[in-house]
């Protein structure tokens, strides 16, 4: 039996909340449409594998840099976070060629050898775009080693 017994009830609630779905909905794509298709919006690189589990994690946006590290097996962890200026930021971005990211070709993973896997995730309004142990593209990775090299050379020493 019902909880609703008034079968206008029944109807009128279903379709309130298709409206109020559809309405936030369209809201959404409004916005990621009148972006720049070409610009970035996160960057996420990562170094993980290894005999004892190492890893590194780091998370950028256009205003702050997260970064995460540790091994696994002796059970260690480091976060650090810290804001980035817009300059920092046209910085790291200016490495890229959005344009080409999509001709950067992955290879298969280190991991199950006790190998070392490098990971990059590049956010655009369009598209997510992921690479793992791209640097055996020897074409199109050069942005990647630039970009990886300006990541570097923003983290503090005591975590490079």
């Amino acid at each position: 039996m019902s909880a609703i017994k008034n079968l206008g009830l029944k109807i009128f609630c279903p379709i309130l909340l298709l409206l109020i779905f559809f309405c936030c909905d369209s809201k959404k794509t409004e916005n990621s449409s009148s972006a720049n298709p070409n610009e970035i919006i996160s960057i996420n690189y990562s170094d993980i594998g290894g005999d004892l589990g190492n890893y590194k994690i780091v998370k950028i946006t256009k205003d702050s840099i997260h970064l995460e590290t540790g091994i696994t097996n002796k059970k260690t962890h480091k976060e650090w976070k810290s804001a980035i200026t817009p300059q920092i930021w046209q910085n790291l971005t200016s490495t890229i060629d959005v344009k080409t990211l999509d001709k950067i070709k992955s290879s298969p993973s280190k991991q199950s050898v006790d190998g070392f896997d490098e990971t990059f995730q590049i956010r655009t309004p369009k598209k997510y775009h992921a690479y793992v142990n791209s640097y055996v593209d020897t074409v199109y990775y050069k942005q990647l080693q630039k970009l990886k090299d300006q990541i570097q050379n923003i983290l503090p020493t005591e975590y490079k």
